[in-house]
């Protein structure tokens, strides 16, 4: 199953927890990582805190979607993440954006995710790697999406 998980990180070596949670998540089993979108630094959403580095990895993957979700959790633990506060800085987060086409709410997983739509952090890389791409739910391709989006804070970095 294609799957797109967004990667974000704001502490730290940012560029290195992005670089090291993705040799983590290329060694999933029944994972491969196909593609990466660029990187881009963003503003953060939140309280005060410092810019983000964010981008988005396509992966086939044979583990079902909670099992993946599981994974990219103990990801972020390994890499220190701490979950203090709601939108707080952060090491290293990991989100399940979309599973295939599927649509899925149940505890502690929702797919595709709430709010990437409405996200330029989120939806400037993954139009990046699929614009033609409908959302499975709105319907809209992601280009079409991210044209409704104003992409102030989201500038191109290279690592």
């Amino acid at each position: 199953m294609l799957a797109y998980v967004g990667l974000g990180s704001n502490l730290g070596d940012r560029a290195g927890y992005l670089l090291q949670a993705l040799s983590l998540l290329s060694r999933l089993p029944e994972t491969r990582l196909l593609r990466l979108s660029p990187v881009y630094e963003t503003d953060p959403v939140g309280p005060p805190q410092p810019p983000y580095l964010n981008l988005v990895a396509e992966v086939d993957t044979g583990l079902p979607p909670q099992r993946l979700l599981e994974a990219l959790l103990e990801i972020e633990r390994a890499l220190g993440r701490e979950r203090k506060e709601r939108w707080g800085p952060r090491t290293i987060d990991l989100d399940l954006l979309l599973y295939g086409d599927w649509v899925l709410e149940e505890e502690g997983l929702e797919v595709p995710h709430p709010r990437l739509h409405q996200r330029a952090f989120v939806l400037v890389p993954l139009a990046d790697l699929i614009p033609e791409r409908r959302h499975p739910v709105l319907g809209h391709t992601f280009a079409e999406l991210l044209a409704l989006l104003d992409r102030k804070g989201v500038r191109p970095f290279v690592l």
